[in-house]
């Protein structure tokens, strides 16, 4: 009992994996490969928790190979160079079977190294990572293996395997638990769909339970301040961080304020209060933009005002400003117009200036027609005159088209007047 809870309760069969129904059910792809003990290079990919290692050594333990772990946070080339050398001997008779959990961490170099036995087949490579495999694994790898994704536990699964925990102390210690459905339940939940996170819940809600004579009562606010902070899975280098950040601006953009502010208090429950900051000033200026040009300076007031006061308070005028957000009108009429600009001076298209708008200098011999002859606009009427601005390898260019809001509109209906 010396070992770890999670590691005493790790599955030993397929059927004792929780969740993952997608990959593991008798009639699919996955299980049926694993049944055929022929096993191909695989990379498992999903947030921690989910069963990856588990499924990784059962499915060694169903080989005839040697199997070989590595973990890419501590393993290094010699490492790789010692799995290697042991090819030719006795071990490496039926191949090897590498496990690297944490892929992501090994460089492009090392994970060159193992190319070319994985492609002969003396090593079969299953990897496993927390981060996008097809930014993080190197394409070659990529190529030579099959990708599955592993996906956070439903509840009903957590809840399972939470039951399972409870009889399982119950067994070693010989100690009536007593424990209600509600306290399973938000387990369960807060666990955020990690089963590693569930286990610890559960084991250090039960220690710290006291006796009611001879049964041990977990009490349902000892297991919601044990499990307060953990549903909030968030990894600020990883995939769950940029998720949770691209939802909530989405949410905003496709004008859902429900959805916002749900996605505006998981990130301020992981205390990141900066990036919800940041992506609400990008969203207004981005998504609202012209069709409400006041949205600018009223969300940055908002988002003055919750730096200034920092969290909890912070919630209350950011909540306000992502539901202004959501509920304005939308146009990226703006953001369309740099956007193209952006590309032309990128492709090193204009240069130069039309010459009445440079700054007054003085003409050398080989100007014909000397003199800047600006039209100040001030001078006629309605303070326009037409006269070029953009360059000559550009005249015609147009990059900004009115969006079709009453505010843009009103602006092109106004301009189109006076042009005329």
């Amino acid at each position: 009992m010396d070992s770890p809870l999670a590691d005493r309760l790790r599955p030993q069969t397929l059927d004792e994996i929780a969740g993952q129904h997608h990959l593991l059910d008798p009639d699919r792809p996955l299980r049926r490969i694993i049944e055929t003990g022929q096993i191909p290079n695989m990379v498992f990919y999903g947030p921690s928790g989910v069963g990856k290692t588990t499924l990784a050594s059962i499915i060694a333990r169903q080989t005839n190979k040697t199997l070989r772990k590595l973990n890419g946070t501590t393993a290094g080339t010699a490492d790789i160079r010692s799995i290697i050398s042991e090819l030719s001997g006795f071990s490496g008779m039926n191949g090897i079977l590498l496990y690297l959990d944490e892929i992501q961490y090994f460089n492009k170099k090392q994970q060159q190294t193992l190319l070319e036995f994985i492609e002969n087949g003396s090593i079969t490579l299953i990897a496993s990572t927390t981060e996008n495999p097809y930014f993080y694994v190197y394409s070659a790898i990529l190529s030579r293996s099959t990708v599955f994704e592993f996906k956070a536990l439903e509840k009903d699964d957590v809840v399972q395997a939470v039951r399972r925990v409870l009889r399982v102390l119950h067994e070693e210690t010989g100690d009536d638990i007593r424990i209600s459905d509600k306290a399973v339940e938000h387990i369960a939940y807060a666990c955020g769909g990690d089963v590693r996170k569930a286990v610890n819940a559960v084991e250090l809600s039960v220690l710290s339970s006291p006796f009611e004579g001879k049964v041990r009562v977990v009490s349902d606010d000892t297991v919601v301040q044990l499990t307060q902070k953990s549903a909030v899975k968030y990894d600020r280098e990883g995939d769950e961080h940029y998720d949770l950040l691209s939802a909530f601006q989405k949410s905003m953009r496709g004008s859902d304020p429900d959805a916002a502010v749900h996605y505006l208090a998981r990130i301020l429950a992981a205390d990141d209060l900066p990036s919800a900051c940041r992506r609400l000033m990008v969203c207004a200026c981005e998504d609202v933009g012209l069709a409400n040009p006041q949205i600018i300076p009223i969300v940055k007031a908002a988002v003055d005002a919750a730096m200034m006061v920092g969290l909890p308070e912070a919630r209350i005028p950011l909540a306000d400003a992502v539901i202004l957000v959501a509920l304005s009108p939308k146009s990226n009429s703006a953001y369309m117009a740099i956007n193209k600009a952006m590309a032309d001076v990128q492709a090193g298209k204009g240069g130069g200036f039309p010459r009445q708008l440079q700054n007054k200098h003085y003409d050398g011999d080989d100007v014909k027609d000397k003199g800047q002859h600006y039209l100040y606009p001030h001078d006629f009427p309605h303070h326009w005159t037409a006269q070029q601005y953009l360059p000559d390898a550009l005249v015609g260019t147009r990059y900004y088209e009115p969006g079709e809001n009453k505010t843009e509109q009103a602006y092109a209906d106004y301009w189109k007047k006076i042009r005329k």
